[in-house]
């Protein structure tokens, strides 16, 4: 059994655990679902009274003396009628029972100790030799609706953390303690890049001047790598008619997800959840010679989706999505060479900001391939060009079958942050479906249509959600490059502000972001605020500086860089900025 697999299994055990503790804890508890999680396990529970994360060290406690107790897991396979009977008076396990058996699957009831609980198994065999009693805690009380229903009952669910060892358990928890000084929603207040507003709605992130400028800076620079490959620039509407959406499938598969909209005549139109069907009816739009293949568009747009209340966090998880989306319409022949210019993009993109890129090829589910389109040969083919590319680009990648896009399968790259959190940043996603839905050809040299390939290519996928990566990557202390505010000119006096102010209109004549701190304050108090806003640089101006003609130049955490002209500082900003170090 692989090391992550096994891990998987301690947490379900444990989540069996909590849920015979609470149960001893509580005789009247009614027990709902108990799965492992990243990172942990949880159980949500019906309870008799109300509990508070107060209450948690002593669940804990009970369940290191329960757990010496559970030498191994035994398991059974009985009938509906006998696991309703096992389980009688709680409607939880009673409708999961009847669920199962109307799948026609088998219903199990796993035993450690004197609890029995209803479960697919994915146990350690041996509790309590395998489990060590220091590598697990719990952590929070929370409120979760019943099946996630908010028209359910509301259960109380336990949230615990799990690892192999004490030492791992501390390093996760030393993690969570820095990400909450990092959390991008109280850094984006704190930098004012961005807030959302109860008239607004949940889900939809206004931009300030700041944090558009980030944004800005970070889609220009997309462009500028993507420019070089031939791309170009389209635009298109935020709504369309249902019928693209039946067209290439999206309707089927995201209907729940989608803000609809009625005409006043009665015609049914849709906020656009994502952008690839517009883009086949641009390349649509007239015949196309193999000559004139490949044809790359590109364009930077929102999506909207209908995501629960419950779901939204911050920018991680939001309504409106900003897309820096782009699609590739390519003859098969052209497929691994364009495949590999979008890799290399990616590389440069995100090796801007330091990380180093793992790669994972998502599959589609042989088991299940009714939540895809096309046939299983189709996608077979095309997930054999991705591993070529992937060969090619001598790079190592872990399978992941059943995490595809229901249209095709992708390439993710994988990054750490610098708190050693992974996230999914960018994809490559090959489509030979969405091409033969729409019946996207060209002319090929013997004068036959031929079916197209269609290549999906999002490098930063949401703005929003790598902005709340990138926030918390840096902790809001962004490298020069990025920075909405890269310099601010502070005068030490009153009478220094006219120095000041001329410095400030060259670096802003060079292109530099800065600002000029003139307000009556003393200096103490400018380069406090300077730093709180995480500004890169700082210039103080005083009777020294203006005497050489020179200004100090300083730096947020390597402090005093020394007096320099403003030639010079000039230069050392100008290379910072265009090495982007």
């Amino acid at each position: 059994m692989k090391s992550e697999e096994k891990l998987e299994h301690k947490r379900h055990s444990l989540a069996h655990l909590l849920g015979a503790t609470v149960l001893e804890m509580y005789p009247k508890a009614k027990l709902a679902i108990g799965p492992a999680i990243e990172n942990g396990f949880y159980y949500d529970i019906e309870l008799p009274e109300t509990i508070s994360d107060n209450d948690l060290p002593k669940i804990e406690k009970a369940m290191e003396k329960m757990l010496p107790t559970w030498k191994e897991f035994t398991h059974k396979e009985v009938t509906e009628a006998e696991a309703k009977k096992y389980f009688k008076g709680n409607p939880y396990k009673l409708e999961l029972i009847e669920e199962i058996a109307g799948k026609g699957e088998k219903i199990t009831l796993y035993t450690a100790g004197e609890f029995t609980d209803l479960c697919r198994g994915g146990h350690v065999e041996h509790p309590a030799k395998e489990i060590d009693p220091l590598g697990f805690t719990l952590v929070r009380v929370a409120g979760a609706y019943w099946r996630g229903d908010e028209k359910n009952k509301m259960l109380t669910r336990i949230y615990g953390l799990a690892f192999d060892t004490k030492e791992e358990l501390e390093a996760y928890e030393k993690q969570i303690e820095e990400a909450k000084k990092r959390d991008h929603k109280k850094l984006g207040r704190e930098l004012d890049l961005f807030t959302f507003s109860d008239l607004v709605g949940a889900g939809l992130p206004l931009w300030t001047p700041k944090g558009t400028m980030l944004r800005d800076i970070l889609d220009n620079f997309v462009w500028e790598l993507r420019q070089k490959y031939g791309y170009e620039k389209v635009d298109i509407p935020h709504i369309t008619k249902k019928d693209l959406y039946e067209t290439s499938g999206h309707w089927e598969k995201f209907k729940t997800e989608l803000f609809r909209i009625e005409t006043r005549e009665g015609h049914e139109f849709v906020m656009k959840p994502m952008n690839c069907p517009h883009h086949t009816q641009i390349y649509a739009r007239k015949p196309w010679s193999y000559r004139e293949m490949p044809q790359r568009y590109a364009s930077t747009t929102k999506v909207y989706r209908d995501e629960q209340s419950g779901e939204l966090s911050g920018l991680s998880r939001v309504r409106a999505i900003t897309q820096d989306d782009a699609h590739v319409f390519c003859r098969q022949s052209q497929v691994k060479e364009e495949m590999e210019k979008i890799w290399n993009i990616i590389e440069t993109f995100y090796g801007a900001f330091g990380f180093a890129l793992q790669v994972r090829l998502s599959l589609h589910d042989s088991q299940n391939m009714k939540a895809y389109l096309g046939d299983e040969a189709t996608w077979l083919k095309a997930e054999n060009e991705l591993r070529e590319l992937i060969k090619e680009k001598v790079a190592k990648a872990i399978e992941a079958p059943g995490e595809a896009a229901f249209y095709g399968p992708k390439v993710d790259f994988m990054a750490k942050d610098s708190i050693g959190r992974e996230w999914q940043v960018a994809t490559i996603q090959l489509d030979m479906n969405m091409p033969e839905r729409f019946d996207l050809t060209c002319t090929n040299e013997k004068g036959e249509k031929e079916r197209i390939v269609m290549l999906h290519c999002a490098i930063m996928g949401s703005i929003e959600r790598l902005l709340s990566v990138l926030i918390e990557h840096y902790a809001g202390n962004f490298p020069l490059w990025l920075s909405p505010v890269q310099v601010r000119v502070l005068p030490v006096r009153e009478s220094h502000n006219e120095y000041a102010k001329e410095i400030y209109k060259k670096l802003r004549g060079a292109g530099i972001r800065a600002e000029v701190a003139l307000e009556d304050i003393g200096l103490g108090k400018k380069v406090r605020s300077a730093k709180e806003e995480r500004v890169s640089y700082f210039i103080i101006v005083g009777d020294k500086d203006i005497e050489a003609k020179k200004a100090t130049l300083e730096h947020r955490e390597k402090g005093n860089l020394g007096q320099m002209s403003t030639e010079e500082i000039l230069q050392k900003l100008m290379e910072e900025i265009r090495e982007k170090k």
